[in-house]
């Protein structure tokens, strides 16, 4: 194997490794590839905003960011919060299952809330930054002038990752076609995120 494939399945393995740990984002993309809703614009936000932090990351960003560890304060503020809400919503729904059962009927203006709500799950999550800026760049500066390779196979690393989150989660469709097995996922959904929540929160 050439050095390069070397460096490029190094970075899919490292990558592969931290994209996969339980999250508010793979939450996430679960619960949308299960309803069918939005899937290609939520794995496409995921894949591409995972490829530019990424990248930042490679690039030594993230020197850059330690000198101003405030950023990172109000991010995990800002996220915590976020999460805090999102889990509310999720709890809500263990006692309203019917509030997000189906993707029948979905409107443009439901597509869009998916979308915004995708974008502030990775781009207000401190965990990402952590992952991809920090840990990927600081891997990958050790690669030397392979690098860029290594920081190649950690973004293709996220993009098989999400889209076979997204898309394969259809095959639990015919478990979650009861009310109570959304109770259990929503139930799990909230749990992760109130936990999230309050680590960014208490962490900032």
């Amino acid at each position: 194997m050439t050095p390069a494939l070397t460096a490029t399945a190094a970075g899919f393995g490292t990558g592969l490794s931290l994209i996969v740990a339980i999250g508010a984002q793979n939450a996430f993309v679960l619960r949308q590839g299960v309803r069918r809703h939005a899937v290609l614009a939520v794995v496409g936000i995921c894949a591409l905003s995972d490829a530019l932090l990424i990248a930042l990351g490679v690039a030594g960003v993230g020197a850059i960011v330690v000198a101003w560890p405030g950023a990172l304060t109000a991010v995990g503020w800002i996220g915590g919060a976020f999460l805090l809400c999102y889990g509310a919503l999720a709890a809500r729904r263990v006692f309203r299952p019917a509030e997000g059962l189906t993707a029948e009927g979905e409107t443009t203006g439901s597509r869009r809330r998916a979308v915004l709500t995708c974008l502030a799950m990775t781009w207000l999550n401190p965990h990402v930054y952590l992952d991809t800026v920090f840990l990927l760049g600081s891997v990958a500066a050790d690669r030397g002038p392979l690098r860029w390779t290594f920081g190649l196979g950690a973004v293709l690393a996220s993009l098989c990752w999400f889209a076979a989150l997204g898309f394969g989660a259809r095959l639990l469709s015919r478990f979650l076609a009861r009310p109570a097995a959304w109770r259990v996922l929503d139930g799990l959904v909230a749990l992760t995120m109130a936990v999230l929540g309050v680590s960014l929160i208490a962490g900032a």
